[in-house]
């Protein structure tokens, strides 16, 4: 993964809001992701079009945290949803 990936919700996934646990949940064939804080930003920020770079680089700007830190945690994030099969990353 690059700062110029873009991370993409592959078909069959989408985030959905889980009225019996009261969360956020990443839904994905025969499973289900229970999402925290950090992992709903960060999806809220997935759009199939935004990069690695710009989606830290907001995430940073809305919690005025440093874009390199953020950015490191982004990637790590990423990275273990793409591993699950929950998430495609695309690098143009």
């Amino acid at each position: 993964m690059t700062p110029d990936t873009v991370p993409i919700l592959p078909r069959g996934v989408r985030k959905h809001f889980d009225t019996v646990r009261n969360v956020r949940v990443l839904l994905g064939p025969e499973r289900v992701l229970m999402l925290d804080q950090v992992g709903d930003a960060v999806l809220t920020e997935v759009d199939g079009e935004s990069s690695v770079t710009v989606i830290s680089a907001r995430l940073a700007a809305r919690y005025n945290a440093p874009k390199s830190e953020i950015e490191a945690d982004v990637t790590a994030y990423l990275l273990d949803l793409s591993h699950k099969g929950l998430l495609e990353l695309r690098d143009d």
